[in-house]
Formats: structure tokens, C-alpha cells, sequence
């Protein structure tokens, strides 16, 4: 399904399902929110996002603890959950989605390479995420990000996926 469609069907279905989204970004620069807000009508269950780039945002604004960052670093599950729920608790939703990777050209490492990207996820039915390793160049692993988030928020609202 190309990425309009899904952001078209999360939609519906946040929608008929009376929720509220909110988005925690990082590697996707919003994208996401962008994707999102393409569509007619999205101000009914979309609330916002924030663009957490830096360790400081992601402390500050999202609460993010400090020795999470140091222990497992900006990329790790651990952080893209605590990004979910610090989102959730920030723009007041029930459901956040929260993404975190290493888009490249460079950045990589041999345990975490470009194009590792961690999606979290929180709501009402409860707390997931996923670890993808993409294999394209900086633009195309933020299109796959993108892509594999809304992917999650569909599934997860339509089959309760957890």
C-alpha cells in the first residue's frame, strides 16, 4: 500500500475509533507528520508532533531519561519507547507514535549501521516496536521509515497488533 493510502486509512480508523494521534520524529525530520496532514480532515484525530533530532529534545521536551541515552543510545528500542510515551504524555493523545534511526549517508556503526531505525508505538491497547535495518540512501530509509510506521499504526488499529 503506498504511503498516502495508509496514512489515509490510519486516519479512518484513528477516526472510527475516537482517538487522538501524536508524533514523536527523529530521523524522519516530519515526514510522518507531514504524510499525516496531507489528508482532508486530519485535524479531527491528529493533534501534532515533535522533532526530536537532538539529545536534548529528546530529554527536555520528551522526557526521555538521560540514562537511557547513555545507556542504549539515541537508536535503540528503549529510547524510541520512552520517546512514544513521553509524546503520549506531552500532546495529550492516546496514541503515539515515535520513530528513531540512523538515515546515513554516515553515522553508522558496526553494531548499529545506516539504516536502523526503530518505530514505537503506545496506546490504549498497549506498547510495541519494531527494528528495521534499511538498505537505502538517506532519502529512501526516511521514505521506508515513513512508510513502515503508518504500516504499524494501521495494523495496530485495525487488528490490535501488539
Amino acid at each position: 500500500m503506498e504511503t498516502r493510502a495508509l496514512a489515509q486509512s490510519a486516519g479512518e480508523l484513528l477516526k472510527a475509533q475516537h482517538l487522538a494521534l501524536g508524533l514523536a520524529e527523529s530521523c524522519t525530520g516530519g515526514m510522518i507528520a507531514s504524510c499525516i496532514t496531507d489528508i482532508p480532515g486530519s485535524s479531527e484525530y491528529f493533534e501534532g508532533g515533535v522533532v526530536a533530532y537532538s539529545y536534548a529534545v529528546k530529554r527536555h521536551l520528551l522526557g526521555v531519561p538521560a540514562s537511557t541515552l547513555e545507556r542504549y543510545g539515541a537508536v535503540s528500542a528503549e529510547t524510541v519507547m520512552a520517546m512514544a510515551r513521553g509524546a503520549r504524555k506531552v500532546l495529550n493523545v492516546d496514541v503515539a507514535l515515535a520513530i528513531t534511526g540512523i538515515a546515513g549517508p554516515s553515522g553508522g556503526t558496526a553494531d548499529k549501521p545506516v539504516g536502523l531505525t526503530y518505530i514505537g508505538l503506545v496506546s490504549p491497547r498497549g506498547e510495541l516496536w519494531r527494528k528495521y535495518i534499511w538498505k537505502g540512501n538517506r532519502r529512501q530509509n526516511r521514505e521506508q521509515s515513513t512508510r513502515a510506521a503508518l504500516e504499524l499504526l494501521k495494523n495496530h488499529l485495525e487488528n490490535g497488533e501488539e
